[in-house]
């Protein structure tokens, strides 16, 4: 029996022990439950802090609080690294915290900071809101920025009046926004004050688009403000907006644009080779280019067709989605190609028969006046001659001239009136 009683008491002062240990790690559990809870704003582990736990729950709990941790981490990670963008943006919008939220953020201890979702949703929301209003704030420096290289360009404003908003052409702060408005306003001004040279202007500009955009004649004449000279704030106004349509009607078919120029560009030079194939002097050429340029015309022959066939497939898209023509001075770009194409044709056989022709000529000439037969001779190098090179080179094709024909009648006419003075009274004698 006391054995028995032994027994039961260590059992006992064990159980106790092991209890008093488990009370003491949930109570540590439920301290460190209820930090996180405060810094994340959850709700507390769900477990009774006067039962003692099993060491299931306790192992729950304790997973629980390492995922609560992670959870603090990861926030934490989260709301420092939006926190600094946040300050970055009020610094470049010359923005200072006026909520108190945006207070808490800025200006509070960052430990003392509530990382609830909510929070972390909150923090993004006013990045993102920064984020936007210094997009704007860029977009519009940008487009000042713009008007004024333009009003610069166009007023013919000195280099070093220019430089002096060289700050204000990088950064896009508050300041600087406001500094490009007052430029820009200032610009207007004098605009107004010089309408007369801001139009001319504005004319050539529109001109270059005018040549950028292939417009024919027609087109041209369609704006007729352009030719005005009557020099208003509202003709001007109207040659803006004129200026406005032809950028974007250009930046719409830009793709467009650059293959005519390429294709006219390469046009116009394969014409030019084409007329050096045909020159004589060419053989003169002893550098190599012949070989290049000839090498260089084949390749234009051959991707030229190719140049066109993708025009034709970006022009059929063009005008499907367009639902019109696309048009280049006035006429339909391939229309215009064929043309060319027929043009060179047309040329190259006028020049065939000239050749012909001339070769026609030349043989009548050599039948009926001879024509010396020339041996063909070994090439030499340039500098080399031969004894009776000279000779050779003078010797010249003999033609019967006008003065041998005279000559020739005189003599006849002499023979016969000799003839008739002596030899006839003999034979009547």
């Amino acid at each position: 029996m006391l054995q028995q009683e032994k027994n039961i008491r260590t059992e006992v002062e064990a159980l106790t022990k092991e209890k008093t240990q488990r009370m003491q790690q949930l109570k540590t559990l439920l301290e460190q439950d209820q930090d996180l809870c405060d810094i994340l704003c959850s709700m507390p582990y769900g477990i009774a802090p006067d039962s003692v736990p099993s060491l299931e729950q306790l192992e729950n709990f304790q997973e629980h609080i390492s995922n609560q941790n992670a959870e603090k981490a990861k926030r934490y990670a989260e709301f420092t690294d939006i926190k600094k963008q946040i300050i970055l943006n009020m610094d470049v919008l010359d923005h200072l915290p006026e909520t108190s939220f945006e207070k808490d953020v800025v200006c509070e201890d960052e430990d003392a900071f509530c990382l609830s979702r909510d929070n972390i949703t909150s923090l993004k929301l006013l990045l993102c809101q920064l984020e936007e209003r210094k997009a704007e704030n860029e977009a519009m420096c940008e487009d000042h920025r713009e008007k004024m290289q333009q009003l610069w360009n166009r007023l013919q404003v000195p280099q070093e009046e220019r430089e002096l908003f060289n700050e204000h052409m990088v950064t896009s702060r508050k300041r600087n926004l406001e500094a490009l408005k007052a430029e820009v306003q200032r610009l207007e001004e004098l605009k107004l004050m010089n309408i007369h040279n801001f139009t001319d202007a504005t004319r050539s500009e529109i001109a270059v688009f005018w040549e950028k955009c292939f417009f024919s004649i027609d087109q041209r004449q369609a704006f007729s403000p352009y030719f005005s000279e009557d020099f208003t704030e509202e003709l001007l106004a109207l040659h803006e907006a004129e200026i406005q349509r032809l950028k974007l009607h250009y930046e719409e078919h830009k793709e467009l644009f650059d293959g005519v120029n390429q294709w006219e560009e390469s046009w116009r030079l394969f014409l030019e080779l084409e007329k050096k194939a045909t020159d004589p002097t060419r053989f003169t050429n002893r550098g190599g280019n012949l070989l290049k340029e000839e090498k260089q015309r084949s390749d234009l022959h051959k991707n030229l067709p190719k140049l066109e066939k993708k025009l034709k497939a970006q022009m059929d898209a063009w005008e499907s989605e367009q639902g019109r023509e696309f048009f280049v001075n006035g006429q339909k770009f391939l229309e215009y190609v064929e043309e060319q194409w027929e043009l060179h044709r047309i040329e190259k056989e006028k020049e065939k028969q000239e050749r012909h022709l001339k070769k026609s000529k030349q043989t009548e000439e050599d039948m009926l006046y001879g024509t010396s037969v020339r041996t063909p001779t070994k090439r030499r190098f340039l500098g080399t001659t031969t004894p009776n090179k000279s000779r050779k080179l003078v010797k010249k094709k003999k033609k019967i001239t006008l003065l041998d024909c005279l000559t020739f009648v005189l003599v006849i006419l002499i023979l016969d009136h000799t003839y008739s003075a002596v030899c006839l009274p003999l034979v009547s004698g």
